[in-house]
């Protein structure tokens, strides 16, 4: 089988931004579940942005390839945060290439004049902490879909 286009599918890539905390939740529940190697983290101070190549599992098409019964999908994607004043990292080891990370949720907590920590939340209790000027995230999708190894959606174990 060959492996899902863009053109196959509804909605097209996305390319959404979040300058607030309400549009930081819409990004955060589509990037949930991605996986990345800690390799794919990339810190820019000149630029003051934190990039991140993320392998996301495409949640907007979850319903309909459950209900087409075809393969769920994953799309490599960049989450970019701009505006970064420094970066925190805890709980995840940098210099260990091999580490894959899972990431779980993005947290904005507010702090003064619209500064604030954008917090990247990893399962094993690895985090980022983004020191940030303001709040200002985009995730976009960079290639075709692409259907997902495990042919799963991901689950979570209750708590």
């Amino acid at each position: 089988m060959p492996d899902a286009r863009f053109t196959d599918a509804d909605p097209a890539p996305l390319a959404l931004m979040a300058g607030d905390p309400e549009d930081l939740t819409v990004i955060s529940t589509l990037a949930q579940d991605s996986v990345l190697p800690v390799t794919e983290i990339s810190y820019d101070m000149r630029h003051r942005q934190l990039a991140l190549l993320l392998n996301r599992f495409r949640w907007e098409d979850a319903a309909s390839a459950q209900r087409e019964e075809r393969p769920y999908e994953r799309v490599r994607s960049v989450l970019l945060i701009s505006d970064v004043q420094r970066v925190q990292s805890d709980g995840i080891d940098r210099s260990d290439n091999d580490l894959i990370l899972e990431l779980l949720a993005l947290r904005w907590q507010p702090g003064e004049d619209g500064t604030g920590q954008l917090m990247l939340e990893f399962a094993g209790d690895g985090t980022l902490v983004v020191h940030a000027e303001c709040l200002n995230v985009e995730l976009r999708d960079v290639t075709r879909p692409y259907i997902a190894p495990s042919r799963r959606a991901p689950g979570h174990a209750d708590v």
